[in-house]
């Protein structure tokens, strides 16, 4: 593995779905943006992505993110999409689909809750085991960085998927690293022999709310 290697890292939320507006877990379900309402917070971020390039543009193979990537790409000219499924959002289990109020009373979730998402929900992904996989998926972006001379990668990925991002970059905690709906962050990031630091960190949009 090639030490030194410094990358800018775009990594946006997908639109508004219907379970967004409904707070329901969505995990790896597939489900599309809801539109036209989903349009306003992507317009938004295609306005502040206008005049960008990137060496590689990297997405979650769920539709929620490849239309969210459609919609701010289009007539840019950026490079061709990679679909990679270890973007995809956590794995939810037996909680996808469901919402607080109709979990709330279950102890199973009030310790999955109370445990910021370190046990696995039944069925479901531990954040052990997302940040398994999220090291992976990193790992390609850097190995293919190296190959090919990247230095600015767009990501269209999954809350909760930058929510552990935040967490491990920021040190932000688990329940203060929420972004809305198509934002993000912008890092810059730095891979050596001993693993990935953060040296810089910002929202995008740059004036983006904070919402669940």
């Amino acid at each position: 593995m090639a030490s030194d290697v410094c990358l800018e890292l775009v990594v946006v939320r997908h639109g508004l779905t219907q379970w967004n507006l409904d707070k329901r877990y969505q995990g790896q379900r597939d489900i599309e943006l809801l539109m036209p309402d989903a349009l306003a917070d992507m317009d938004r971020l295609r306005l502040e992505l206008e005049g960008e390039r990137f060496d590689a543009v990297v997405s979650s193979d769920l539709t929620r993110c490849r239309q969210t990537l459609a919609h701010i790409a289009e007539g840019r000219g950026w490079p061709e999409p990679r679909l990679d499924q270890r973007l995809r959002e956590n794995d939810f289990g037996e909680f996808e689909g469901r919402n607080w109020e109709e979990l709330k009373d279950d102890p199973v979730y009030r310790e999955w809750i109370d445990s910021a998402g370190e046990l696995a929900p039944p069925g479901g992904e531990s954040a052990q085991d997302l940040r398994d996989r999220l090291a992976l998926a990193l790992g390609a972006i850097f190995d293919a960085a190296v190959e090919a001379g990247h230095r600015r990668v767009l990501v269209v990925t999954h809350g909760g998927v930058i929510r552990e991002l935040r967490r491990e970059f920021e040190g932000v905690p688990f329940w203060e690293g929420v972004v809305g709906q198509a934002a993000g962050r912008r890092w810059t990031l730095i891979r050596q022999a001993e693993g990935i630091t953060c040296t810089s960190s910002s929202a995008v949009p740059r004036q983006a709310s904070v919402s669940g």
